[in-house]
C-alpha cells in the first residue's frame, strides 16, 4: 500500500523530478513574511475585516526527535460593519489591528517510506490580538483578546531529486482558555474595564507549500488558512463609578484568515 501510494504521487509530481529520500537538516532558521486576508464575525451582531501583513521567525531541530519554536507578529486595519450600543448601524474604517503569536511545538520524525516524512507534533501556543477602534470612532474601545491553546498535527513533506520538495501542514488547535478584555472606560471613564473568560472553542489551520533548495538559502512558498471557532464567554458586571448597573459577554465568534507566505530558511 505504501509503495503504491508512493508511485501515485511521484506520477503526479513526475514534472517536478523523481521522488527520493533525504535527511532534515539538524538546525534550521526560517524567516516568513506573510500576507493574509482576514474576517473576524460575531454573528448577527458586527463584523470586522481586511489585510494583515506578518512576519515569522523560528528554529527547528532535527534528529529523530523534532523542536520547534516560533514566534509571530502581524499589523493590518480592518472595516467595521454593525451597530452602535443602541442598535444603530455604524462601519468604521481603517481600525489598527496587531497581533502576537508564540509556539513551542515537539514531535518525531517518521519516515513512512523512501518517498514521504511524516512528523506529528504537539505543544503549546499563545495567541494575542488587540483592536483599537476608539482611534477612528469617538464610540469605541479597545479589545484585547488572549487565546492559550495546544497544536496538535501532522507535517507531511516530499522530497524529489530536483532539489524541490512538497510539504502539507494540517492542525487541530485544541483550546484551552481565552480571556477578552473590553477597556470601556474608553467610552466613559466612569465604566469598568470588563474582562470576560472564554473555556469553549477550537482552531484548524493548514499549509501547502512547495520548496527549492539552495546552495545556502532554501526558499518556500504556498497557501494558507487559520481558523478559530469561539464560544460565548463568561459574563462580568459592568460597573459606573464602582456601581453595578448591568453585565457584559463576549458573543461566541469566528474568523477566518487565508494568506500567502514565502519563507527563507538557512
Amino acid at each position: 500500500m505504501k509503495r503504491t501510494l508512493a508511485f501515485i504521487i511521484c506520477f503526479m509530481f513526475m514534472g517536478i523530478g523523481t521522488i527520493f529520500a533525504e535527511p532534515l537538516k539538524t538546525h534550521t532558521f526560517e524567516l516568513r513574511p506573510e500576507i493574509s486576508y482576514i474576517v473576524y464575525k460575531e454573528p448577527e451582531v458586527m463584523k470586522e475585516k481586511g489585510i494583515m501583513y506578518g512576519l515569522v521567525g523560528s528554529y527547528t531541530y532535527h534528529k529523530g526527535l523534532m523542536l520547534k519554536a516560533e514566534a509571530k507578529g502581524s499589523y493590518g486595519k480592518l472595516d467595521y460593519d454593525g451597530s452602535t450600543w443602541g442598535g444603530t448601524p455604524l462601519t468604521i474604517k481603517h481600525i489598527p489591528d496587531y497581533m502576537l503569536e508564540f509556539r513551542g511545538l515537539g514531535g518525531y520524525d517518521l519516515l513512512t517510506s523512501k518517498a514521504i516524512i511524516i512528523t506529528p507534533y504537539t505543544g503549546i501556543g499563545y495567541r494575542y490580538l488587540n483592536d483599537n477602534p476608539h482611534k477612528q470612532y469617538f464610540g469605541g474601545y479597545e479589545r484585547e483578546s488572549n487565546y492559550i491553546y495546544s497544536p496538535i498535527g501532522m507535517d507531511f513533506i516530499i522530497n524529489f531529486e530536483t532539489g524541490w520538495s512538497l510539504r502539507q501542514i494540517v492542525e487541530y488547535d485544541l483550546f484551552w482558555r481565552g480571556q477578552q478584555k473590553s477597556h470601556l472606560s474608553n467610552v466613559d471613564p466612569g465604566l469598568n474595564d470588563a474582562s470576560n473568560r472564554q473555556n469553549k472553542g477550537f482552531g484548524l489551520r493548514g499549509s501547502i507549500t512547495l520548496q527549492k533548495k539552495g546552495k545556502i538559502v532554501n526558499v518556500e512558498v504556498g497557501p494558507f488558512i487559520r481558523y478559530w471557532n469561539i464560544k460565548e464567554s463568561k459574563t462580568d458586571i459592568l460597573t459606573y463609578y464602582g456601581i453595578p448597573v448591568d453585565y457584559v459577554i463576549e458573543p461566541k465568534n469566528k474568523s477566518t484568515e487565508i494568506g500567502i507566505n514565502c519563507a527563507l530558511k538557512f
